[in-house]
């Protein structure tokens, strides 16, 4: 599971808004404080670790299914 802090999107303004690099960031650090690698989560969720890398970078997002 990912770590307490990542649970739960911070409540500020524009908090709601959400890009792809935003995301990228928000999965990187949330992967990072839960002490996985990229590998390790995409193992978790059914994806590649190029996947992830992808996610995190904002290249591309997750299908919505997976969220």
């Amino acid at each position: 599971q990912f770590a307490p802090a990542c649970a739960m999107v911070e409540k500020r303004k524009g908090a709601g808004k959400m890009d792809s690099v935003r995301f990228g960031q928000f999965v990187a650090r949330c992967r990072r404080e839960a002490g996985l690698t990229q590998r390790e989560l995409g193992e978790r969720v059914g994806v590649t670790d190029k996947a992830v890398s992808k996610w995190e970078r904002g290249l591309s997002l997750p299908e919505v299914a997976l969220l």
